[in-house]
């Protein structure tokens, strides 16, 4: 898979012609991100998938703590529905500095896309659904048949950074999407991959059935420094999510990452984003020229199976649509 994010801080109108442009430029799946300060991803997707044919469409990723489980379930099936079969589902634990603004703490996160997940899927094969976990529904279950525009079930990939995160993706998930940007990273993800498939049960495949997906931030343009400073805003979330360990293994202090969550809560983005090192660009994106960026991109590609390239993109997202498609061409 070679995917594209789309962050919903644009106009939906110019996002839609992003999603044309990324079709067009040979991309098979474009991702948008879901946070509550920008539109509404769903509407973005559907939008999208009405301007495509081909491209697959999905949220990247959707959190289970701001909707209800069931109700998020719905919303793919209903995208899928619209785009004629075209959904892909990204689930993962959410922005823990945005979600603390709607006073949602993630309590259990692997437990809750986990769960998430699997009543999901039963939802999506018709079937009712008691759940008394990390949320609860009771004979819940969707009024409409799922599917119907599709030969497969509606694929689910699981948005991680952590090692026990990527694990569950590996044992119980479709694909992966991991976080980060950095070959030395994806080093150490393979191997989390490679426990997780160990455990993973016979009736879900084997590692030809799973699919090891870079979801790295990228900032490409002509010019290397403008690109570099296009990529703050991304690089400023990723360092305020990012776990110690991750923190650590880039050499990046865990207070000025305290500090940039803190700003980010507090909707203080400019302070957040003024706060981002070169070392944090370096660790948590692959920003520069189209070579420089193959070149990165080649090296994670070394580990992942599927690249998604993430936002920024550029400092035009629009125009860096066709040099990120040159890099990964190059990097291929």
């Amino acid at each position: 898979m070679r995917g594209i994010e789309l962050t919903p801080e644009h106009p939906v109108s110019d996002l839609v012609d992003i999603g044309r442009e990324a079709e067009r430029e040979g991309f098979d799946a474009l991702f948008a991100s879901c946070h509550y300060n920008n539109r509404d991803p769903f509407v973005v997707l559907d939008r999208v998938a009405a301007a495509t044919d081909d491209l697959l469409v999905g949220p990247g990723v959707a959190n289970p703590y701001e909707s209800h489980p069931v109700s998020l379930a719905s919303r793919v099936a209903t995208l899928d529905e619209t785009s004629g079969g075209r959904a892909v589902c990204g689930l993962g634990a959410g922005d823990r500095s945005t979600l603390r603004n709607l006073g949602f703490e993630r309590d259990k996160p692997l437990r809750r896309v986990l769960e998430t997940m699997k009543v999901s899927q039963k939802l999506w094969a018709g079937e009712r659904v008691d759940h008394d976990g990390t949320f609860r529904a009771t004979d819940a279950g969707l009024n409409y048949e799922v599917g119907a525009a599709r030969e497969d079930d509606i694929p689910v990939y699981v948005g991680a950074q952590g090692p026990h995160m990527i694990r569950m993706s590996a044992k119980h998930a479709d694909g992966v999407l991991v976080n980060a940007s950095h070959p030395d990273d994806f080093a150490w993800a393979d191997q989390q991959v490679e426990k997780g498939l160990a455990e993973r049960p016979e009736d879900r495949g084997g590692r030809d059935e799973f699919d090891f997906a870079a979801y790295a931030s990228v900032s490409v343009a002509e010019d290397a420094e403008t690109a570099r400073e296009a990529a703050r805003p991304p690089v400023a979330f990723i360092a305020a999510g990012a776990a110690p360990p991750v923190l650590d293994r880039h050499d990046v202090d865990r207070d000025r990452a305290a500090e940039i969550g803190d700003a980010i809560e507090s909707g203080d983005f400019e302070a957040a984003f003024d706060a981002v090192t070169p070392k944090m660009i370096d660790a948590f994106c692959i920003a520069g020229t189209p070579d420089a960026a193959a070149e990165k991109i080649s090296g994670v590609l070394e580990y992942a199976d599927s690249f998604v390239a993430g936002s920024p993109l550029g400092p035009d997202p629009k125009d860096a649509v066709s040099l990120v498609a040159g890099a990964l061409d190059a990097a291929e």
